[in-house]
């Protein structure tokens, strides 16, 4: 038997009130946890609030009926299995809502053995439904009470599974990083390597060389053979951080390699065969960028098979006493200081802040108080400090929009608008300066 806090978690939506009571005492005798709502809308709700693992529902309710709920909560929580409960004369309902995919039904009166076998098998098809350690171990980098974010992990779990080409999307220092690393750790891969490679944080003459390998003499500095990130990820997962700073060659070499699932180093006339899963990242709008023409769209399509969307900080703030005290435990530990609280108003602080960046920030805040902390509890004003002082950074993307504006602006200058003349200075020609100048939207014959 489980214990409470093993237990499974089940939605019972029912506006019989008196067979609401029957199924709670009949499901909770059988070892389930079970909440339950009057009607469809409730149920939403209470999803909102706390996922469960399985909803069960009477399709005839007023308002919004079974079939109405199950389409919500397959448009918002695809993941999630439920099941339909009908009287006779709605089974071709029931049976219409199965060919959309709802999991299963049963019809009135219940055979309490059937209801139980059809929980179990649903249970079992769903991603939230293991409780063992060893099984949920997956995930222990990922701190979540957050209904939204157990949503994403119930679907990060069911596509681990294969080998489809994941896109993770979400604002810088969401947390794409450790779910990439988690939808390896629980994939049928995960005894292989994983390797993360940030396409923003390598310069463009070294990405190349980087990810794909070079034979000894390929150029200056090459004195061994180098097989490169790809090859290193053979058999594993190839995790790409921002993807959409990649250099549209190099995109084109990479949908090349994903293509014909071979690779070949710099200055090398050979190919090596390689098996990978490929994982990206990015905080940008890649459509954007492909209308645009930053990015192509043969390489995105390959790369987003399907898209998980983190959730901004703000967007779960629930999580942010868990997340701000899991980080207290860490740090303080690391540090070796007796410390173990927030003050009320630190904590008050840290919930109603805006963190533009996300998690990664609350972590650099709680670090920078538990590094000037000098009591047990942490006081609202170190809070306070570390939080202005993270807002007065702008993020690097703004820092190079500025940077490109002013250069650009200061070239023009010089050059009084010569379009050619500045373009040399920059070492750029005349066709990317242009665009380069339309992106900022610097009209050079102002400055003549």
């Amino acid at each position: 038997m489980k214990t409470m806090s093993e237990k499974h978690k089940i939605l019972l939506v029912d506006d019989d009130q008196d067979l609401q009571k029957l199924l709670v005492m009949r499901l909770e005798a059988a070892g389930y946890a079970i909440t339950t709502a009057n009607s469809g809308e409730e149920a939403l709700a209470r999803i909102g609030i706390e996922r469960p693992q399985l909803v069960i529902t009477d399709m005839c309710m007023p308002g919004m009926d079974g079939s109405a709920l199950f389409e919500a909560i397959r448009s918002q929580h695809p993941a999630l299995p439920v099941m339909m409960l009908t009287a006779h004369g709605s089974i071709p309902d029931a049976v219409a809502a199965t060919n959309r995919g709802i999991f299963g039904y049963l019809t009135k009166p219940y055979d309490s053995r059937m209801l139980t076998e059809q929980i179990e098998r649903a249970l079992r098809f769903s991603a939230q439904a293991t409780a063992d350690t060893v099984a949920e171990d997956w995930r222990r980098d990922i701190v979540t009470q957050n209904a939204a974010m157990e949503d994403l992990l119930a679907q990060a779990r069911l596509v681990a599974a294969n080998d489809a080409s994941v896109m993770l999307a979400g604002e810088s220092g969401s947390g794409k990083e450790i779910l990439a690393r988690a939808i390896h750790r629980v994939s049928p891969r995960h005894n292989e390597a994983f390797v993360a490679v940030n396409c923003g944080a390598i310069p463009d003459n070294l990405l190349e060389s980087e990810l794909f390998g070079y034979v000894r003499g390929a150029f200056t500095g090459a004195n061994k053979d180098y097989k490169g990130l790809i090859r290193e990820a053979a058999g594993g997962t190839l995790f790409l951080d921002e993807i959409g700073d990649m250099p549209l060659l190099l995109q084109v070499k990479l949908l090349r390699v994903l293509e014909e699932r071979e690779v070949r180093p710099v200055g090398s006339s050979s190919s090596y065969a390689v098996d990978i899963r490929v994982i990206s990242a990015t905080h940008r709008n890649l459509e954007t960028e492909m209308a645009e023409g930053r990015f192509r769209s043969d390489l995105f399509y390959r790369l987003n098979v399907v898209t998980l969307t983190l959730p901004s900080l703000t967007e779960r703030r629930d999580d942010i006493p868990l997340l701000a005290n899991h980080f207290l435990k860490s740090v303080a530990e690391r540090y070796r200081k007796e410390i173990n609280a927030f003050s009320p108003d630190a904590m008050d602080l840290m919930v109603r802040a805006s963190w533009p960046g996300n998690v990664r920030q609350l972590l650099n805040v709680v670090e920078q108080a538990v590094a000037l902390s000098t009591s047990p509890v942490i006081p609202g004003s170190l809070v306070q400090k570390a939080i202005r002082e993270f807002e007065d950074i702008v993020p690097f993307d703004e820092a190079r929009r500025r940077f490109e504006a002013e250069y650009l602006t200061q070239l023009l200058k010089m050059t009084g608008g010569n379009v050619a003349q500045a373009a040399k200075f920059a070492q750029r020609n005349r066709t990317d300066f242009y665009k380069l100048l339309q992106r900022h939207a610097l009209e050079p014959a102002l400055f003549k």
